[in-house]
């Protein structure tokens, strides 16, 4: 896995403190965390940092292709900082949202239309839930 600062560079954004931490907290934490989760968990190490702030990081990000902004949860939005292609599962119980496979199939539907993106959520109940 690729350095915060690397991921940031990659993508064409200025590494700052403020991202840096961003980022680190995003590629490190697969739970597809939302702007409140980050700040409580970060303002423990970052006492000046503000909701603003990090609102502005994740719209950054999120426009330069770093992150994705998954608006699984109609009610709040998450943030995911592995990129490659896959969907999400919301559980209805518990609230956690999960990597899921994207079926390789979703890209090639026969159109007229050039697809670039593909954004698929299932809800339901997780296995963890179930038992």
């Amino acid at each position: 896995m690729a350095s915060a600062i690397e991921h940031l560079v990659k993508h064409g954004i200025k590494p700052s403190a403020q991202r840096i931490s961003i980022m680190e907290y995003l590629l490190s934490h697969r739970t597809h965390p939302s702007v409140d989760i980050i700040y409580a968990d970060l303002i423990k190490s970052m006492p000046t940092l503000s909701k603003t702030t990090i609102y502005n990081t994740l719209k950054l990000l999120e426009e330069k292709g770093a992150i994705i902004e998954l608006t699984i949860d109609k009610k709040t939005a998450h943030y995911d900082g592995f990129t490659a292609p896959h969907s999400h599962f919301l559980c209805r119980k518990c609230g956690k949202i999960y990597d899921m496979p994207l079926n390789e199939n979703a890209k090639k539907i026969d159109t007229d239309f050039q697809i670039d993106d593909v954004v698929i959520y299932y809800h339901g109940i997780c296995k963890d839930c179930l038992q």
